[in-house]
């Protein structure tokens, strides 16, 4: 049996794929995700704890290095359920401390912790076609493997430890990033430029300067600079937590991230504004209003 604790933009999706081959019980602290997960045939659980007893498995998708604890170890937290020999599958984007240190906890209870964080989004999610990059143990990983290969139709294994995917998932933010900011950079300045902003990406998208991000941000950046209000499917809050990790570990490092730097900025700037719970398109109305207010 498989646990899955947190039914967000990317937990609801890889639940309700898992639930076709296996049998699934989830924890959100939303009853609605746990409404939607039942229609997919997922057991809903009140709690952490409730959701992993008897699973062989947790997915464990939160947002931040916070609800992880929460999820593993407050007093209702999954591992108080977990046996010993059971593995949890970190699919969230939290960095290397935080997996290790989890990991280091777990193990005092004989239970494996398998760092896989994700990339993809919720569509792929949903259909099994995500990237996984993997940093686990041998053995663990050889547990974890069914449900990795369900999800993915890319599992990466960086290294044998834990922490290595969560660093390369780190690098891969960066871009991430990057990539968001400058598509809301150029569809502004698109739109203020008065071109139609589906022909636009039709054509960015056919050239060089295509990318995932664009493709997939495009349209809901398209449609905020338009004043029409799109579906929510990527948190302002999640990209501005990862471009801070990327800040860290960079700054670790000692490598210079200009680029990556004014991404975080232009996250942080919406945040301030109010904005962490929106989806992150909403970046490039926070350009225009910024360029209104300098005026």
């Amino acid at each position: 049996m498989i646990a899955v604790l947190g039914l967000g933009a990317m937990g609801l999706p890889m639940a309700t794929h898992l639930a076709r081959t296996f049998e699934v019980r989830a924890f959100d602290v939303a009853a609605a995700r746990l409404d939607l997960a039942a229609e997919a045939g997922v057991a809903g659980a009140l709690s952490p704890v409730e959701a992993a007893r008897g699973a062989d498995v947790v997915l464990v998708g939160v947002r931040d290095a916070a609800q992880l604890e929460q999820a593993l170890f407050a007093d209702d937290g999954a591992v108080h359920g977990l046996a010993a020999g059971a593995v949890v599958v970190l699919t969230s984007t939290v960095g290397a401390p935080a997996a290790q240190s989890a990991a280091g906890r777990l193990a005092v209870h004989g239970v494996h912790l398998v760092d896989a964080p994700v990339s993809g989004g919720p569509v792929r999610a949903g259909t099994g076609d995500l990237l996984i990059m993997v940093g686990a143990p041998d053995d663990a990983l050889g547990l974890a493997r069914p449900v990795l290969e369900e999800l993915s139709s890319t599992l990466a294994v960086v290294g044998p430890r834990v922490g290595d995917g969560q660093v390369l998932k780190t690098v891969n933010q960066l871009l991430c990033g990057i990539h968001t900011a400058a598509a809301a950079e150029a569809l502004a300045l698109a739109h203020a430029l008065g071109l139609d902003l589906d022909a636009t990406l039709d054509v960015l998208g056919a050239g060089a300067a295509a990318s995932f991000m664009l493709a997939d941000r495009g349209p809901r950046i398209a449609a905020r600079l338009t004043g029409r209000e799109p579906e929510l499917r990527s948190r302002l809050d999640v990209i501005s937590k990862d471009m801070g990790i990327v800040a860290r570990l960079a700054r670790d490092a000692h490598v210079a991230t200009p680029v990556a730097s004014a991404a975080e900025q232009l996250y942080l700037l919406a945040e301030a504004r109010g904005l962490a719970a929106e989806d992150d398109s909403v970046v490039a109305t926070t350009l225009t209003r910024a360029s209104e207010e300098a005026l």
